[in-house]
């Protein structure tokens, strides 16, 4: 059974929080519904994804999927996957505030998706200048 020093460990060397944020001036991306997409997820190869079934079941939340990958030398992956901001606000943030990431870089991200996550919450991706910020905040993520 996982414990959570075990999770954050996992987190930092497999683990991302990151976004997708809708670039406004791509006319590509002007058929996408939503404007932006936070996520946290971990992906690992096919024989450790057991581990990410775990996860699901310590969080309570979340999917695990298949990740077909077609490219020479590299194997089959999985990964688990929270992208409902309820969970990520709810479960999954308060569970890193409570359990530091030891990674600098990691807990970097970390702190940038949380001021996206609160820019959402505030509405602020509902404007263009607000989408815009939104875009400037996730390129300081790595």
């Amino acid at each position: 059974m996982l414990n959570a020093h075990y999770i954050v460990g996992l987190v930092d060397g497999e683990g991302s929080f990151t976004a997708y944020v809708r670039a406004l001036y791509d006319s590509r991306e002007q058929k996408r519904r939503v404007r932006v997409e936070p996520k946290f997820y971990i992906k690992l190869v096919e024989k450790d994804k057991n581990i990410l079934f775990q996860l699901k079941e310590y969080f309570g939340c979340g999917n695990v999927y298949f990740q077909k990958d077609r490219r020479k030398n590299h194997q089959q992956c999985y990964r688990y996957e929270v992208t409902k901001r309820a969970d990520l606000r709810e479960i999954i943030i308060p569970f890193f505030l409570k359990y530091h990431l030891r990674l600098a870089s990691k807990q970097k991200d970390f702190n940038v998706f949380c001021k996206l996550m609160a820019a959402i919450e505030r509405g602020e991706h509902l404007s263009p200048e607000g989408l815009r910020k939104l875009y400037r905040m996730k390129q300081r993520m790595h």
